[in-house]
């Protein structure tokens, strides 16, 4: 166990030497090979101009998935924006993802891989791994129910159905 604290206080050290770019790569080559684990297939979008990093082929049924880098935010959560940013020579734009756009985020933290419906997200979105400490749990998102495993049981839940 404490070897594998401290592999992962080291991965966590060498993430923080890598830039943006480099951050935002590894978060989706993570998710991806998530997804593969569970039996997905993945499919990679050609260039960099698509709103969606890639689409994960669950079922038969295809969803498009934005690969967001999450950080903490305190000892029991993490958060990630729910926006693209965009830079030209005068103006930054950062512009929310809509439903027409995608259909999940997908973040990584700590070995687990967490999909989220982009409807239920804003302009950011937090995860919590316990209760803030002032006890309240309204409106508070669980990182446990947004899981990968969880949230494709229940997108092939749907798929049979239909």
């Amino acid at each position: 166990m404490a070897e594998q604290l401290i592999c992962q206080s080291n991965l966590v050290k060498k993430n923080m030497e890598l830039d943006s770019k480099k951050k935002g790569n590894l978060t989706e080559m993570q998710c991806m090979a998530a997804f593969m684990a569970y039996n997905c297939g993945v499919n990679i979008p050609f260039g960099d101009n698509s709103k969606y990093d890639f689409v994960a082929d669950i079922d038969g049924q295809l969803l498009k998935i934005q690969v967001k880098t999450a950080s903490q935010k305190d000892e029991n959560a993490i958060k990630f924006s729910c926006r693209s940013t965009h830079v030209n020579c005068t103006v930054v734009k950062n512009v929310r993802y809509n439903e027409n756009e995608i259909d999940y985020f997908a973040t990584y933290w700590d070995t687990e891989c967490y999909l989220i419906p982009v409807q239920e997200c804003s302009v950011e979105k937090t995860l919590r791994f316990a209760p803030p400490k002032n006890g309240q749990t309204k409106g508070i998102t669980f990182a446990k129910d947004y899981l990968l495993n969880i949230q494709l049981a229940k997108i092939k839940e749907e798929v049979a159905k239909n």
